[in-house]
């Protein structure tokens, strides 16, 4: 279950995000799919703020990973990117890679993470609505 073309964030390599050598400390690559993540959903139409406060769910992330394929130094482009790769009754899982420039570019890193979709009085597992994940057209 993916959509054709995946979702993209642009993230710029700052001092902060690196090393000694310069190179992206690698769990800052992490931070930078958190990013793109919120940014895909944000783009879908979901307000995880008040999906917490009004219809009292949250994401919570259950598993992640990662392949290093090469590094990311300071002040490269990058362009993070997210898709769903599947979705079950309470969990989901989104692909993410991060590139340098652009799609076209180096594949820097292949990573995933897989979210379950809860309540947050009693932090059991709810029925992911069918439509999330579905684009809102504007």
């Amino acid at each position: 279950m993916t959509t054709t073309k995946p979702f993209e964030w642009p993230v710029r390599v700052y001092y902060e995000d690196t090393d000694a050598q310069a190179v992206v400390y690698y769990a800052n690559y992490f931070r930078f799919m958190e990013r793109a993540r919120t940014e895909w959903l944000r783009a879908l139409g979901v307000d995880q703020a008040a999906m917490m406060q009004e219809q009292r769910r949250i994401f919570v992330v259950t598993e992640t990973g990662a392949q290093f394929l090469r590094p990311a130094k300071l002040n490269d482009q990058l362009i993070v990117t997210a898709s769903l790769a599947s979705l079950n009754r309470a969990t989901f899982e989104i692909d993410q890679d991060i590139y340098r420039n652009s799609l076209n570019g180096e594949l820097l890193v292949r990573g995933n993470v897989k979210a379950a979709y809860i309540d947050v009085d009693t932090m059991k597992p709810k029925r992911v609505p069918p439509t999330l994940f579905e684009e809102n057209p504007t």
